[in-house]
């Protein structure tokens, strides 16, 4: 038997029908993340090939110095969760109409948990991506980063 059943949150996303929204599923934030990443590589890549040319086809990890750190690492860090902040969701999740939410009110995720859930992406990876795949199964359709961080992801239409 197939149980498509959602929970709903009880808290206003700025629509009047709090009723509406529920928690966006496992399928529907693949696809959110693979918009993301294609995104992501045409911004990052190509500001590091602007930066840094063919040293991005070295083998060797230090051929862009510490400003190849700030592009690999420091630069997506500050957008990706400025994005979550400003807007609730990266581009992937808006144009899905997917958003982030604090998972006890449903209200807008706090600065602290966003930069939490950005690292607990890190916790969710590590075992072969089981902390992702969590969302299929998860009750609230929480990964573990959403977890620790105390969000979820909701539909907004």
């Amino acid at each position: 038997m197939n149980d498509n059943r959602f929970e709903t949150p009880t808290a206003d996303l700025g629509s009047s029908q709090t009723s509406d929204m529920k928690y966006a599923g496992f399928w529907i934030r693949v696809v959110a993340s693979i918009i993301d990443t294609i995104w992501q590589v045409i911004v990052f890549g190509g500001l590091a090939w602007l930066f840094f040319g063919e040293a991005l086809l070295s083998d060797d990890p230090f051929a862009g110095g510490i400003g190849m750190i700030i592009f690999q690492y420091i630069l997506p860090f500050i957008i990706i969760v400025a994005f979550w902040i400003y807007y609730g969701a990266t581009p992937g999740k808006m144009a899905l109409g997917l958003k982030i939410c604090r998972a006890d009110n449903g209200g807008k995720a706090t600065a602290g948990q966003c930069i939490g859930r950005y690292f607990g992406y890190l916790l969710s990876m590590i075992p072969m991506g089981l902390g992702f795949i969590w969302v299929a199964f998860s009750k609230r359709k929480q990964g573990w980063h959403a977890m620790l961080a105390k969000t979820v992801v909701l539909k907004t239409r």
